[in-house]
Formats: structure tokens, sequence, C-alpha cells
């Protein structure tokens, strides 16, 4: 049984002494986490906010090689992003999908200058890539991959049959390119189940959100809860700071003054628009918009997500998606399929992150490496344990860059490595059925144990994973009934996520534990409602559960764009309505 977030506060007092404490639980804090918990580390995790409320939930929602980055050269990280995308095909089954991904080429010979002098450091504007140069990067994507053989290579096809499978795709097309990367639906929930998987390997591991690495001296760093303002001293030999976008301002805290972060922020779009979603056939439409900047959009579920932005910014928490960027993405989406007019009021979900990648001098935001990289800064009279920066990364490498890490730290503590996390499953990963006939067996077994019925197992198992006859099982103990004004869920399974998925707020169900306001299917009907139900498993007061919902309401329309019709506020309501 781990421990409740009460327990985890109550052991760091009693003993504050911790070998490696990292401040900052986004993607690479997080895989940090769980490979030091493996290995035996007693370590803290702490995130001022919740676990992946950050850079690490602003992503393109894509798991993937980087195919643009052959052109500046990075092979290697395209080697290991190709790799670590395989891995977690394998790992993650129930999180990260394959994906077809369709080029739109409207030239042949496009390119074929401009490509080696940008590989050369000898130009660094954007040109327009034609078939023959798309063709040397896939040919080179599809080597990098033949070891691990999960999806199939790449092929072309001609403008005739490409206007046949989509009629409505610009005609000015020469041809069409395929080939295969993978997605993944649930990134905030990748990060939930990394965090639970570290704590079940070790009674040694804490991770806890919403508490603040608040400033260091000597020894020691003062953290604060922020949901009881409790001030907490904490006594580390290492210090991880994987903050992302704010590594420098959390290294201010520790007395070190850096500049490590040159960060680029990255906005995105979800719509409503079936006939939009319709015309993507299930592929991923990934395609250079006239200034060069390279696009994307596929189905996300119902909908259709639509990126991306690269900015240039200077504070993280004034990211934002714009209405010069709504219109920016809202245009490019013309580009691919002129007949299809998206508009403003389709537009369900908008979000907008900050990249942590290194400070640089490159000409375009496009050509700073996507690299990661450790920066350290040692031991001084001010401080006396050395800080370990996370810098840069993607979401596709976080595995690989969290062992560099994790060795890291335990090399300064003399720990042997015993365990390795390139072939373990992540969560709901374990033991996942495969195939149709894979996946109806462990559906009638699970039926047999909990009396579910299969099409609400089903409906776990890709919510979920494997970790739904965790989720039915508690279901079952008591009586369930399914929420009146939230769709797919019912009473008793938000009940478990919210005792078991380290919930503190209701924003933390509705935008990380659930994709509900991603995908537009939040209002404040369901707001209340869920407020009562998660308020009732944590023993919120009726006051509340009032504010949260208020609190949540506004969140979503500062920083998403999601402007819920507030009809008149009833009296807080426990789960039987009264």
């Amino acid at each position: 049984m781990m421990a409740t977030r009460e327990e985890a506060l109550a052991a760091i007092r009693a003993a504050p002494d911790v070998s490696v404490l990292i401040v900052g639980g986004g993607i690479n804090g997080i895989g940090t986490f769980r490979d030091l918990a493996l290995n035996g580390v007693d370590v803290l995790l702490v995130e001022r906010g919740d676990f992946c409320s950050g850079a690490s939930a602003a992503s393109s929602h894509m798991i993937h090689g980087g195919l643009r980055y052959l052109e500046n050269a990075e092979f290697r990280l395209v080697q290991e992003a190709l790799l670590e995308r395989n891995r977690l095909l394998v790992n993650a089954p129930h999180y990260v999908k394959p994906l077809p991904t369709t080029i739109p080429i409207f030239n042949w010979f496009s390119g074929l200058l401009n490509a080696p002098l940008k590989f050369l450091r000898l130009r660094s504007q954007p040109g327009s890539r034609g078939a023959l140069v798309i063709k040397l990067g896939l040919t080179l994507y599809d080597l990098y991959a033949r070891r691990q053989r999960v999806m199939p290579a790449h092929r072309f096809t001609s403008r005739e049959k490409s206007l046949q499978e989509r009629p409505q795709i610009n005609p000015a097309i020469v041809c069409t390119a395929t080939y295969y990367d993978s997605w993944m639906p649930y990134p905030e929930r990748i990060c939930l189940e990394l965090v639970l998987d570290g704590e079940a390997s070790s009674p040694r591991a804490h991770a806890l959100n919403y508490v603040r690495a608040e400033s260091a001296a000597n020894d020691t760093v003062a953290l604060r809860d922020q949901i009881t303002g409790e001030v907490i001293h904490v006594r580390p030999k290492v210090v991880v700071n994987a903050a992302g976008p704010w590594i420098d301002r959390v290294n201010s805290g520790m007395q070190r003054q850096t500049q490590f972060i040159g960060g680029t922020k990255g906005s995105h779009l979800v719509v409503d628009h079936p006939e939009l979603h319709t015309a993507t056939r299930g592929h991923e439409m990934f395609f250079e918009n006239v200034d060069g900047r390279i696009c994307l959009f596929f189905p996300l579920e119902d909908r259709v997500l639509i990126g991306t932005t690269d900015i240039p910014i200077e504070d993280p928490d004034q990211a934002r998606c714009t209405d010069e960027e709504v219109e920016y993405m809202l245009n490019m989406v013309r580009l691919v399929f002129p007949g299809i007019d998206v508009r403003r009021d389709q537009i369900v979900f908008r979000f907008s992150g900050v990249r942590p990648l290194p400070s640089s001098d490159a000409a375009t935001p496009g050509q700073i490496s996507r690299d990661h990289s450790l920066r350290i800064t040692e031991p001084n009279r001010a401080i006396t344990f050395p800080v370990l920066s996370l810098i840069g990364g993607k979401w596709t490498t976080f595995r690989a860059f969290s062992e560099q890490a994790a060795d890291e730290a335990m090399n300064r503590l003399g720990v042997a490595r015993r365990d390795s996390t390139a072939d373990l499953p992540i969560g709901g990963g374990r033991d996942h059925p495969h195939g149709e006939e894979d996946t109806r067996r462990w559906l009638e077994s699970q039926q047999r144990k909990n009396g579910l019925p299969i099409d609400r197992l089903d409906q776990l198992l890709r919510r979920y994973g494997t970790r739904a006859a965790e989720v039915g099982a508690y279901i079952m103990q008591d009586h369930d009934a399914m929420l009146e004004h939230v769709a797919g869920y019912s009473r008793r399974e938000v009940g478990f996520v919210a005792e078991h998925e380290k919930v503190q707020r209701l924003e933390d169900f509705v935008l990380r534990r659930s994709l509900l306001a991603m995908l537009g299917k939040i209002d404040m009907l369901a707001l209340r409602e869920l407020s009562a139900v998660i308020g009732q498993a944590l023993g919120w007061p009726g006051e509340q559960i009032n504010l949260e919902v208020e609190q949540t309401a506004q969140l979503l329309r500062d920083q998403h764009g999601v402007a819920l019709k507030i009809p008149s506020a009833p009296a807080a309501q426990t789960v039987d309505g009264r």
C-alpha cells in the first residue's frame, strides 16, 4: 500500500535527510524519479502545481523520431528518438499508439540546395522541401529504425491516387508521402503512472504535487506545501533541477545564477470539425507552412488537434495562445484542405506551453537543438550540494534522458545501477493484451472476476490499460451509477481516480486525469457534479466544492479559451444530491 500525501509529508518531517531531491514534476523529472526509485535510491520529487501541468502538458501529443531534425544534422538525436519511440510502443501500448503520417508535397526538386546548406550551417532561413529531399529524409528515417521494425516503411503516392483517397486535398500537390510515427492521447496519464510506478517500487520514494521549492541555504532546501502553507525543510545530497522553462528561476532560489534556458512558445488548438476529422482519414497531416514552419494536425478521438507555433518568450508563466496564433493555425489548415473552413467558434480548447530549449544564438527557433543535456553546478560556499539541471529534451526521449540524469546522481552518491527501465512496462501497459482475440479474452476474464459489462470494461481498458482491473474491482465494491452530466464516467470511477491518483484539485481531474476539458466535453453542470463526487472522496467541505468549480471555470477561461455558461449557483451537493 503506497503512502498517502499526509503519510509522505510526515515521513519527510521525521527524516529530512534525502539522497536526491528532484524539483519539477514534468516528464523528465518524473522519469528520473522512477529510475532512481527503481534502483533503491531514497528520492523526493516536488512539483509546485500538479504533475505534468507545465511544459510536458503542452506537447503536440507526438512520440516521434524527429524527421526534420535530420536537416539540422542531429543524427544521434533522431536515432535515439526512434529507439525510444519503439520502446514506448512496447512498454506503454495503452497510451502510445502508431500513427500513419501523410506529407502533402507541392514540388519535386525544391530544397536540393537549401537542405545541404542548412546541414552545413551555411544557411539559416527555412526553405521549401521537395519530394526528393523528403524521400532522402524518410529513407534515413527507415534506416535508423530498421533494427526494431515495429511499423511499416514509408511509401510515396502519386498525385492522382492521393486525390482519389483524399478528394479535398490541395490539388496543387505533386504527390504525397506516408510514413509511421506514434502519438499519445494521454501524456498527463503517462506521467502519473510513472509516478505511481516509482513509489510502488520503493518505500523510500515520494512524489508530491503542489509543493514548491522556495529557497536553499547551506545543506537545506525549504519546501512550501501549496495546500496548507506549511514550510518543510529537507537536506539533500544531490538536487536535480527538472523545472523545464523555469530552471533558471529554481537555480536562482538555490543561490546559483544561470542562463541555461532560451525557451520558445508552442500553441495548439483542438477543434470540433467532423468534416476535417473525416478528411484526415485517420492520419496525421504533417507539412510545412508558407513560412517554412513545420505544422501538423491529426484526429484526437472525435476532435482534431492542430499545431503548432514556435515563438521566443521570456516569461513561461505568460504563455497563452494568442489571437494571432489562432489565425495562423486556422489558415495553415487551408494549405492542405483549401475547401475546408475551420472557424473560431469550432475551437473547443486551446493550450500553450514553453519548450525548455537551451539558450542559443540560432538565427531561427527551428534551428535550436531539441537534444537534451545535463548542466552541473558544483557545491560552493553558499550551497553544499551539487545541482543537476536537465536542459532541453523531448517527450520521446525522456527515458534515455532520465537514465542519464539518474546515472549522474547515483555516481555522485556511490550507488551502482542494478536495474534498467529500457524494457520496463509503464503502469497499465503491464501484461496488456495484443490484438482483438487477446483483448476479448482479457475482457471476459475480468468480467468473470468483477461482473462489469464487457463494453464498460473495454472503456476502462482503453482509459487505464490493465489498471482497469483495479478500477473495475473498486467500482464493484459499492453501489455505482453513471454521472448525469459527464458522459462515460461513473461516480465510483471518479472516486477511484480521486483517491488513488493524487488528485488535489478539481482541475487535476478535468485537465490531467481525463481528456474531458481538452475535448470540450465540460460545462458548468459537469464541473459541479465532478466537484461533488471528488469532494466526497477527498473530504472537501461544501465551500471548497463550490470554490473548486469557480477556480476551474476561471482557469479554463483564462488559459484555454473555454467560456462556460454559468447558471445560477445551487448549494453544494453531496454525491446523493442532498
